[in-house]
């Protein structure tokens, strides 16, 4: 049983939290080419990634909950709790700010008046997508060295 959550939760992991992290960068094409429409379906689908990958979690504190006791390991180990952290940040950004600004760069290159961005999206979308990567990248690291 340890081996299918392991299993499940490296897959889960590179099908679910690779889109959560990539699909706002690839976005930025489409807001450059002012295609208010597949911004918008980005957003969507960036909201169902990030969502989803919560499942990463459920089959991380299965494999955590099967660990084999020599091991030590719980929830308050330094990188396991590290690595819950910095994936509750990247989520929260996502969900909260950059699902947020795509929607609104999506919205605003639809707008038949302006056809064109207000405000700053473009930059929330580029800075914010970036630090969810970086925090993913870390907890990838962690996850891989076990400090």
């Amino acid at each position: 049983m340890h081996t299918l959550l392991d299993i499940l939760h490296v897959l889960s992991a590179v099908f679910l939290i690779g889109p959560m992290a990539v699909l706002p960068m690839s976005a930025m094409r489409s807001v450059r080419a002012g295609d208010g429409r597949a911004v918008l379906t980005t957003a969507r689908s960036t909201m169902v990634f990030s969502l989803a990958s919560l499942l990463v979690v459920l089959f991380g504190f299965g494999v955590l909950g099967l660990a084999d006791k020599k091991y030590h390991l719980s929830v308050a180990t330094p990188w396991v709790l590290i690595s819950i952290i910095l994936y509750a940040i990247a989520l929260a950004l996502n969900v909260l700010a950059v699902v947020p600004a795509l929607r609104s760069a999506g919205e605003h290159l639809q707008d038949s008046d302006s056809g064109t961005l207000r405000g700053n999206d473009y930059q929330r979308i580029a800075i914010t997508s970036g630090v969810v990567a970086l925090l993913l990248i870390a907890v990838v690291v962690l996850m891989v060295a076990k400090p």
